[in-house]
C-alpha cells in the first residue's frame, strides 16, 4: 500500500483538480450546495449496493465519488468563507479524539465494544445533543432509522435484560394486528404493521443482523429468482399471467436449487 507522503499527494491533487473545475468548467461552477445534494444521496446508495456486493474495485471507485462531493462542499464552502477542506478534517479529527478518551485518554472501556458505545452516546450529549435521539436525521429511511433509535436506546440502557424476551414482544405485536385485520379497520392495521416492523427490527438488532442488509438480501434473492421464472416461462412461449401458481412455483423451486 502507499505511504503517508502518498497518499497526501494524491489528496492535494484532487484538491487542485476541483479548483480548476470550479473557475474553468461552466457546469460546475455553477453548483450548489442544493444542485448536488441528491447526487451525493445516489453515490451513497451506489457505493452502499458495492458493500453489499463485497465489490472491491466499484467501492473504490464510489468511494472515489464520494470523496469528490466532499472535497466539491469544501470548496463551495471556502468561497463564502464558511469553512474549508482543513476546517471539515480538523472538525472530525477533534470529535474522533473527543469521542475516544479510552483512546486518546485515560477512560477504562474494559476492551468491551458495548461500554464504547455506551459513552459515545454520554459524550454526544455532552457536545450538545439534547436528547439521546436527537442525532437521528429525519430523513433516513424508516427501516435504518428504526434499527438507528434502537441502538441509541440500548446505549444509555433502555433495552430488554434477556435477548429472548423480544420474542414475546414480536408475538404480541403479531397477535393485535390480527385482530385489527379482522376489523378491517385500514388505519389501525397501518399502524399495527408498524410496530410489528419495529419489533422485529429490535429482533434482528439483538441478535446481531443488520435488518436493511438482511432484506436488501432478500429483495436481491427474490429478483434473481423471478427473473429466472420469467425468463424460463418465455423461453417456452408462455406468459406468466397465464400460468397456475403451481406452475410457477415449480420453476421457482428450480430457480432455488440453482441458488
Amino acid at each position: 500500500m502507499h505511504v503517508k507522503s502518498e497518499k497526501l499527494e494524491a489528496l492535494g491533487k484532487l484538491l487542485d483538480i476541483m479548483d480548476e473545475l470550479r473557475s474553468k468548467c461552466p457546469w460546475d461552477s455553477e453548483q450548489t450546495f442544493e444542485s448536488i445534494r441528491n447526487n451525493t444521496i445516489e453515490e451513497t446508495y451506489e457505493l452502499a449496493d458495492a458493500i453489499l456486493k463485497n465489490d472491491m474495485p466499484h467501492i473504490k471507485k464510489e468511494l472515489g465519488d464520494l470523496l469528490l462531493h466532499i472535497v466539491f462542499y469544501s470548496k463551495m464552502g471556502s468561497e463564502t468563507g464558511a469553512f474549508d477542506i482543513k476546517d471539515v478534517a480538523d472538525a472530525i479529527s477533534e470529535k474522533l479524539i473527543f469521542r475516544h478518551p479510552h483512546v486518546f485518554g485515560d477512560t477504562d472501556v474494559k476492551n468491551n465494544p458495548e461500554l464504547v458505545k455506551k459513552n459515545w452516546e454520554e459524550l454526544k450529549i455532552k457536545e450538545g445533543n439534547h436528547s439521546v435521539l436527537g442525532g437521528v436525521p429525519d430523513s433516513l429511511p424508516a427501516l435504518i432509522k428504526a434499527n438507528r433509535i434502537q441502538e441509541k436506546a440500548r446505549a444509555v440502557g433502555f433495552d430488554w435484560d434477556v435477548r429472548e424476551q423480544v420474542w414475546e414482544k414480536v408475538e404480541e405485536e403479531l397477535h393485535e394486528l390480527r385482530e385489527e385485520i379482522d376489523q378491517m379497520d385500514r388505519d389501525k392495521i397501518a399502524h399495527e404493521f408498524g410496530d410489528l416492523f419495529f419489533s422485529l427490527v429490535n429482533a434482528a438488532r439483538l441478535y446481531g443482523v443488520d435488518p436493511e442488509t438482511a432484506l436488501e438480501r432478500t429483495n436481491r434473492k427474490f429478483i434473481s429468482r423471478f427473473n429466472f421464472l420469467e425468463s424460463k416461462t418465455l423461453k417456452q412461449g408462455r406468459k406468466l399471467k397465464d400460468m397456475t401458481l403451481d406452475e410457477m412455483n415449480d420453476i421457482w423451486d428450480e430457480a432455488k436449487k440453482l441458488e
